[in-house]
């Protein structure tokens, strides 16, 4: 379920969340296609479901046996602000799950994202990264003291013009303050196994289904 607040700020945007309990082509865009290069999947749409209980994000395999992942995005794109989400990763070698910003030459601008991403094979951490105009390499993992396959907790980031300060469970844990991103960019979650990145994710060893559960997103100006 979505819920717009009529509350302005900075960016002249409306606070938002979303519980997953059903589908709103609307205001959600699920992904069908394929990105290529270290995704080692297409996504489907019938790899993201809805529920009471929240939305959740598979990796899966076809009727021809190709591996499929699960994508969720905002059709709006928001700026500068706190964003939040509710999840429990896939805790297996060789895939990602994540809670992240993104715009790009598809939505006709420059490469900025935010990201929260956890490396299946240790779900002890919590990788944060991001990009301006496609430039990255700003990865930080922190240690989380707990295993968050196991429990829903809290990931944010608090997104501002002159930096960005990653949380858990409320918590500050991370922050930048150099070359930070400035285009509005939308919502996304997705759960992927990594093609050529064994260095990175480890190998994926094509254990499937794997799921990743996401109770609430917020976004607040």
């Amino acid at each position: 379920m979505t819920h717009l607040i009529e509350n302005t700020h900075e960016n002249n945007k409306e606070a938002y969340m979303e519980t997953f309990q059903e589908y709103d082509s609307d205001t959600m865009e699920l992904a069908d296609w394929a990105n290529g290069e270290m995704f080692g999947c297409r996504w489907s749409p019938e790899n993201v479901s809805f529920s009471v209980e929240g939305l959740r994000l598979t990796i899966a395999q076809d009727e021809i046996g190709e591996l499929t992942g699960g994508e969720w995005r905002t059709r709006e794109s928001f700026g500068f602000g706190k964003y939040e989400v509710s999840m429990k990763p896939i805790k297996n070698t060789g895939v990602v799950s994540s809670f992240f910003t993104y715009t790009g030459p598809s939505d006709g601008t420059q490469w900025d994202e935010i990201d929260i991403e956890f490396l299946g094979y240790d779900t002890t951490k919590v990788q944060f990264n991001y990009f301006i105009n496609g430039v990255g390499n700003h990865e930080y993992l922190y240690d989380l003291g707990f295993d968050a396959s196991e429990a829903f907790h809290t990931y944010g980031f608090e997104w501002r013009n002159d930096f960005i300060t990653w949380f858990v469970d409320g918590e500050p844990v991370h922050t930048v303050t150099e070359d930070i991103p400035s285009t509005p960019s939308k919502i996304m979650m997705n759960v992927w196994p990594g093609t050529g990145v064994d260095e990175w994710l480890g190998p994926y060893d094509r254990a499937i289904p794997l799921v990743a559960e996401y109770q609430q997103i917020s976004y607040l100006p």
